[in-house]
């Protein structure tokens, strides 16, 4: 069947790696440590992201980008967003003229403040769908059901793509609102660290919930501004994604959130884990685009304090409950 390459053997990489594989399809899945692609290939573990989790056999990894695109009718991006630069400016000359791409990565990058799919974009000259929505690889691993959405400005795109990825535990919505669906899932991640300071602070249920609530008001008047339909931040890659990673333990941007509120620095809690809080980077390109697009977005602007002007998260907490009264809506 068609021959995908996954490009990212991390924690939801080597996940959609093993759901396509299950499904039947031809998959090879590229690691940038070819300790990590041996280790699959071998052993059927990827022991760095999945301990003592046994993956499918016959899923074949490697550490060669070339040896991973070749013949790719269909190319998934799993890298983190600040390194998809770094590995498709090498990967694009094995990229043939008909295969389709479709990008899982949850960010905006720092500098061009570009999403996922528009950076792809930018490098490969193609079209590029994105898969979005609340979903932990930790879950759907272990076949738990979930529900995404597969976004595409191509309607017939976006429907072979749904039946590409669709299970009976892994169920695929489509959208054509690509870039919604993308802010949803990289602002989220703000969100979430937001939240996990709240929680990390012992600051309440009730406070938590306000912040989950304003957030995805900020979300979406960003998102507007950027040309998205509103509407997309009511569904699975806003809110359903915002109420997740803002809520779930097993979320990376919330964990480090947590770890700030009690105390943690920075460069401690990032230094303690090989995982990407994609939130961090993403908190300094949401604040310069709020800036740019001249969006108010208060949770996201003391988020960047605390991340990148090592502002104290209590004090952060009083900036945002001491700004001036207005109405709701």
């Amino acid at each position: 069947m068609s021959y995908i390459a996954v490009i990212g053997a991390g924690s939801w990489g080597t996940t959609l790696a093993c759901l396509l594989h299950e499904k039947g399809y031809d998959v090879s899945l590229w690691a940038r440590e070819k300790e990590v692609a041996d280790e699959i290939t071998n052993q059927n573990t990827n022991s760095v992201y999945f301990p003592g989790v046994l993956l499918p056999a016959g899923l074949m990894a490697t550490s060669s980008i070339a040896e991973a695109l070749t013949n790719a009718r269909y190319i998934l991006n799993v890298v983190p967003t600040q390194f998809i630069r770094s590995v498709f400016t090498e990967a694009v000359k094995y990229i043939s003229s008909d295969t389709i791409i479709i990008s899982a990565s949850k960010g905006i990058e720092q500098g061009t403040l570009l999403t996922a799919s528009e950076t792809l974009q930018e490098i490969t000259q193609k079209p590029v769908a994105a898969l979005s929505g609340p979903s932990f690889a930790k879950e759907v691993i272990k076949k738990l059901p979930t529900a995404v959405t597969l976004a595409s400005p191509n309607m017939d795109t976006a429907l072979l793509l749904q039946e590409l990825f669709n299970t009976n535990y892994f169920r695929v919505y489509s959208h054509a609102d690509i870039i919604g669906v993308e802010l949803g899932g990289a602002l989220k991640n703000v969100a979430a660290i937001a939240s996990g300071i709240c929680d990390g602070l012992d600051l309440g249920h009730s406070a938590r919930a306000a912040l989950i609530t304003r957030g995805l008001v900020e979300i979406t008047r960003l998102g507007k501004a950027m040309g998205a339909d509103p509407m997309t931040f009511s569904g699975l890659s806003g809110l359903g994604d915002l109420v997740l990673t803002c809520t779930g333990p097993l979320s990376r941007n919330y964990t480090v959130g947590v770890n700030l509120g009690k105390g943690m620095k920075l460069r401690d809690i990032l230094a303690s884990t090989r995982s990407v809080a994609e939130g961090v980077a993403t908190s300094l390109s949401a604040f310069e685009l709020a800036q740019k697009k001249h969006v108010e977005m208060p949770i996201v602007e003391q988020v960047y304090r605390v991340l990148h002007e090592d502002e104290d998260p209590e004090t952060a907490v009083l900036n945002l409950m001491n700004r001036a009264l207005k109405s709701e809506f």
